[in-house]
């Protein structure tokens, strides 16, 4: 498990750490729906991609998980564009 997320170790290739411009308003929220989600190559693409002043944030992620709702989802490692960011 993985930040309470259940990883299948038969299978890495369906839930992996990626790197994201997410799409939202920066806040508390753990876990995004797909939609807004933008999977880059790479950190440093991500981080030319983000422009905070449009609430596209720079993110590492885990995803895609479906949820039980039938929604796939990524969860939040960290965020790249913060000063505490590592």
């Amino acid at each position: 498990m993985k930040g309470g997320i259940y990883l299948d170790p038969e299978a890495p290739q369906l839930v992996q750490a990626r790197f994201a411009v997410v799409n939202v308003r920066r806040g508390s929220r753990k876990r995004f729906p797909e939609s807004c989600v933008e999977v880059m190559p790479d950190a440093a693409a991500a981080l030319a991609a983000a422009d905070p002043a449009q609430n596209q944030h720079a993110a590492e992620v885990m995803g895609p998980s479906r949820s039980s709702e039938g929604i796939r989802l990524y969860y939040l490692v960290r965020w790249l564009d913060s000063p505490d960011a590592g």
